[in-house]
């Protein structure tokens, strides 16, 4: 057992997915576990009874107040700095981790090498990007996962019975803030965005801890061309001698830069004389779907890999193989000449430009809880795209309100109902605006749990209904 853990009082902070791994783990390791969590609800209960049988003591419906004795906490991503046990915390001059610290810090425990860290971030991209990343490794050969804020822990990844040789992980910007210690082998951030401001307090804040991910790098940090504040975190960062700034673009690149010619992705940066030479990596038709916001994914994924040492071919061969998740502008159905796409998952306006952006003629269908966004700018930049647009959801009167703004011309159906039935009803009205040819594209620019229980379940009923049209 590792002796900075071995006896010593540790605060668990929150249950839920990373809570309960990171609890058993320190009680592993002999430290003296206490749990606190806010709710105290059935799914608690049953966490803690988990949890209780091992030794780890468990505080329900009290988060907020600082265990007697602690050493440490480590706290799960999405508890927000203000909250009153980090400032009893720092008073009382306890560090605070979260999970990914404590599985950056537990790499190498029983002695193995350490899997290097190909980490992704973004406010839009993350999970897509991180899983053709480890597509291209798995294709390479190489023994990898997809980990992280993709769902699965990074606590398992390093202290679990399977050894990797890399591995390709999606962080958070919460998960970010309290990982101080992390030192990528190369980093990527996709996009930056206004997201989380609530939690973050500033746009400032926000990009400064997406900037983390670039601290320390010893080989690549990755940034997007197209997002000057990307390459600004880039220039920021303190990083490793020699690790070198790496552009992706959906243009032509120039040297130390992968990008798009002539229906080609190409390597100018991980190939000798790079002023004169490029390397052909795939052809934009290996992307699925070859959308321009999935293409800077699949660039970024390429361009990480290459900084690891993968070839060519395995970047093209794990593009291939690459099967997007659900509800990531996914194709349903063609219905009388119309297609219907499904991109539940662009839940703000950032996500949905790149959704809009990859269609001429949309029915768009769009609404839901807006979490403070604004969208003159987004309608402004897609109503030349517009056939129509059908609107759902608590918030849909912001979006109605920047269409009569932007977009005057513009059919708008508004419906006048929250409960789920509501998709159904969407989905007949966008087919009766749609001609041959058009695309009806839920993309809702906003988050579902007015309606649903999350973007998963909204993105079955489109389609459900969508299947409904063609029966």
């Amino acid at each position: 057992m590792p002796s900075e853990f071995s006896g010593k009082h540790v605060t668990v902070a929150g249950l839920g997915v990373s809570g309960v791994p990171a609890a058993k783990v320190l009680h592993g390791l002999g430290a003296h576990v206490t749990v606190v969590n806010d709710g105290d609800d059935e799914r608690a209960r049953t966490q803690a009874a988990e949890l209780e049988p091992l030794g780890v003591t468990v505080r329900l419906g009290d988060g907020d107040t600082l265990p007697e004795g602690t050493e440490l906490i480590v706290t799960a991503p999405g508890w927000k700095p203000t909250k009153p046990l980090f400032a009893a915390a720092g008073q009382a001059g306890v560090p605070v981790w979260g999970d990914v610290e404590l599985a950056w810090r537990l790499r190498g425990l029983d002695g193995r090498k350490p899997a290097p860290w190909l980490a992704v971030t973004g406010t839009n991209g993350k999970t897509t990007t991180v899983q053709m990343l480890a597509s291209i490794l798995k294709a390479a050969g190489l023994r990898t996962a997809a980990v992280g804020n993709i769902g699965v822990s990074l606590l398992d990844a390093v202290t679990g019975e399977q050894e990797y040789d890399v591995l390709a992980v999606e962080l958070s910007s919460y998960q970010l803030h309290w990982a101080p210690s992390l030192r990528a082998h190369s980093a990527a951030v996709l996009n930056l965005a206004p997201d989380h401001l609530d939690w973050h307090g500033s746009m400032e804040a926000y990009a400064a801890d997406k900037g983390r991910i670039y601290e320390g790098n010893h080989v690549a940090c990755v940034y997007n061309v197209a997002d000057k504040a990307t390459e600004d975190l880039v220039r920021a960062a303190d990083v490793e001698e020699g690790c070198r700034a790496i552009g992706f673009t959906l243009g032509t690149p120039g040297p130390s830069q992968l990008g798009v010619v002539e229906g080609l992705l190409v390597d100018r940066a991980f190939v000798e004389d790079r002023q004169k030479n490029a390397q052909e990596l795939a052809e934009v038709s290996d992307v699925n779907p070859p959308a321009p916001h999935n293409i800077a994914n699949a660039l970024a994924a390429a361009g990480l890999a290459r900084a690891f040492g993968v070839s060519a071919a395995a970047v093209r061969d794990g593009l291939r193989a690459f099967t997007p998740d659900a509800h990531r502008i996914a194709h349903v159905a063609d219905v009388d000449g119309v297609a219907y796409v499904d991109d539940s998952k662009a839940t703000n306006t950032h996500a949905t430009e790149a959704s809009l952006a990859a269609y001429e003629s949309i029915v768009w269908i769009a609404g839901g809880l807006a979490k403070g966004a604004t969208f003159d700018e987004l309608v402004a930049g897609a109503a030349k795209r517009l056939r129509g647009a059908v609107l759902i959801g608590a918030d849909r009167a912001l979006i109605r309100e920047a269409l009569a703004r932007h977009a005057p011309e513009v059919p708008v159906v508004d419906l006048d109902r929250t409960d789920t039935g509501a998709m159904l009803q969407a989905v007949q009205e966008a087919r009766r605006l749609a001609r041959p040819g058009d695309t009806v594209l839920l993309a809702p620019a906003c988050a579902s749990m007015d309606m649903f229980t999350n973007y998963n379940q909204r993105g079955d009923a489109f389609a459900q209904a969508v299947r409904e049209l063609g029966a």
